[in-house]
């Protein structure tokens, strides 16, 4: 989401203009959309980091923090310092040029033009072909000079590309054959606990740091006390542990072979770690330990960060450390005294000066007449995420009549199942929950999709899916709009979808709408639509 087009042209390997192909039979096409990889070499990555290490700078994890980072520097000057390398690996978009058969013709083709693209490339003829190129770069790439963690292998034939298709995430003519995850062992300093929003207490261990692929790394989620007793980790444990997928840490096995016998096993708790409040224990079916008091310190911090996020109530500057001294203060320890806030208030506050309290307040002002399903999923209610919580506000027009609804209505809802069901009830029957709504009602706080205003219901039941870039609007803006007009957004293109709206660039969605034949709007016939 961020224009780093004046940092892309300090890559020198990055061509600023097409060069004519030598084989005539493919003309420079009038548009062209490529899409590659910026990457930091493993020399380059040193360099830098002895540079910044002179100069008393913190020094970067790992060449793809490096590279980033660097790609989201205002300062092109510093960017053209870094040395970024570029290849590209496929194409999006082609207009005004001969079609190609297949995906190695394109690659020789885009190298004439001056793109460059992986020397390390392979036409496989068949599958065995595949898994021994596979094997081999598995282990000779400790060869290359930037780091690597598999191998993309893709079907070659474009034809065969389009009749195999997309899925809602990713193309079925390919697929990433990831290399071993790199593994190394450690010891278990602690086992700390940590609390969500919704009162979910994840034990963390905290391990003896230790370099893995690149990364120095001090701890790693146990995710809940079964996973304690299925790996049997205990403080003081040697354990072996390895990047899943090359980012996440992930303990294996304990090495119980070099146990001494002083290793502390680690029980559930009695009572929540940050405010010493009573724990709900596991319930049937789940394995999460749950701190019960509402109230708790950890849960009105991640709470209150979650409710002024950009999904749900869009509080424009209430971020981590604004939250973090809001409670301190006590002036906020529950989601409705947001609203209680005033100017006289927020300048006593280190943060704060007059014209970031004005903003401040101005955006919390805002945030009372967000669409219903947006204060849905602020709520916090488990299980209930951005999309159930559109389908509730479709469902149920108004929080009074959500509240009141019972677990086995909610279920009748094709999209909502018996879990989420039973969440909902029980989140309205708590006393907290029901005062909280009280209370933001009195705040202004609007309860109900019937607004002043209401657009005309000229979408019902129609479904829209967006590609592409808007220029006018943000996806979710759009989105929002559509469903002020009884329509519904969807993120995939079935038999059911109604319009298509294609912004610019648009993916794969637009050709399977085409094949469907499903009505595609640009952005003025949008506009138009919605005007009507």
């Amino acid at each position: 989401g961020e224009n780093i087009s004046s940092n892309l042209h300090t890559i020198k390997s990055l061509a600023l203009k097409l060069q004519p192909a030598s084989d005539k039979k493919y003309p420079i096409p009038r548009v062209l959309e490529v899409r590659g990889e910026v990457y930091m070499g493993h020399q380059d990555f040193q360099k830098l980091n002895k540079q910044r290490k002179h100069n008393k700078e913190v020094l970067f994890a790992n060449p793809r923090n490096a590279a980033a980072g660097s790609l989201k520097l205002l300062d092109p000057r510093i960017t053209a310092k870094r040395r970024l390398n570029f290849f590209i690996h496929s194409f999006s978009d082609i207009e005004g040029g001969k079609a190609f058969n297949s995906q190695w013709e394109f690659l020789h083709t885009a190298k004439q033009w001056a793109l460059r693209i992986s020397p390390n490339i392979k036409l496989c003829k068949d599958i065995t072909g595949v898994i021994n190129y596979c094997n081999k770069w598995q282990d000779k790439r400790s060869n290359l000079q930037y780091e690597i963690d598999g191998v993309v292998v893709k079907v070659n034939s474009i034809q065969q590309q389009k009749k195999l298709g997309y899925t809602l995430k990713s193309p079925r003519w390919a697929v990433a054959y990831k290399f071993p995850a790199h593994q190394v062992t450690t010891r278990v300093k602690n086992i700390r606990l940590q609390v969500g929003r919704t009162g979910v207490i994840t034990p963390v261990a905290e391990l003896r740091p230790v370099e893995c692929a690149g990364v120095t790394i001090s701890k790693a989620t146990l995710h809940n006390f079964d996973e304690i007793n299925r790996l049997d980790v205990r403080i003081g444990d040697r354990i072996l542990l390895e990047r899943a997928g090359e980012v996440i840490p992930k303990i294996i096995k304990v090495i119980e072979s070099v146990r001494t016998g002083k290793e502390k096993c680690f029980n559930p708790p009695k009572q929540c770690p940050v405010c010493g409040g009573p724990i709900a224990g596991e319930k049937e079916g789940e394995v999460a330990f749950r701190c019960a008091n509402s109230s708790c310190p950890a849960q009105i911090e991640r709470s209150l960060l979650h409710f002024a996020s950009r999904s749900t109530m869009d509080i424009e500057g209430l971020g981590k450390s604004i939250v973090e001294q809001l409670i301190a203060s006590k002036l906020v320890l529950t989601l409705d005294k947001i609203y209680a806030l005033n100017k006289e208030s927020l300048l006593k506050l280190d943060l704060f000066a007059e014209k970031r309290a004005e903003n401040l307040l101005l955006s919390i002002e805002k945030s009372k007449s967000r669409p219903l399903e947006r204060l849905f999923f602020a709520l916090g209610i488990r299980h209930v995420g951005e999309k159930a919580a559109q389908i509730l506000a479709e469902k149920y027009p108004s929080m009074d009549k959500l509240m009141e609804a019972k677990a086995e209505d909610l279920q009748s809802i094709a999209e909502i199942g018996p879990v989420m069901a039973e969440s909902i009830e029980e989140f309205f029957n708590n006393k907290t929950a029901r005062r909280l709504i009280e209370s933001l009602k009195r705040f202004g706080v609007g309860m109900s999709q019937a607004r002043p205003g209401k657009k005309p219901q000229i979408l019902i039941n129609k479904t829209f899916v967006f590609t592409g870039e808007l220029n006018g609007y943000t996806r979710p803006q759009a989105e929002d709009l559509i469903r002020e007009m009884g329509g519904r957004s969807s993120s995939s293109v079935s038999k059911n979808t109604a319009y298509l709206v294609a912004g610019s660039s648009p993916g794969s969605k637009y050709d399977k709408a085409k094949k469907l034949g499903i009505n595609i709007l640009d952005e003025k016939g949008f506009r138009e639509l919605i005007k009507k």
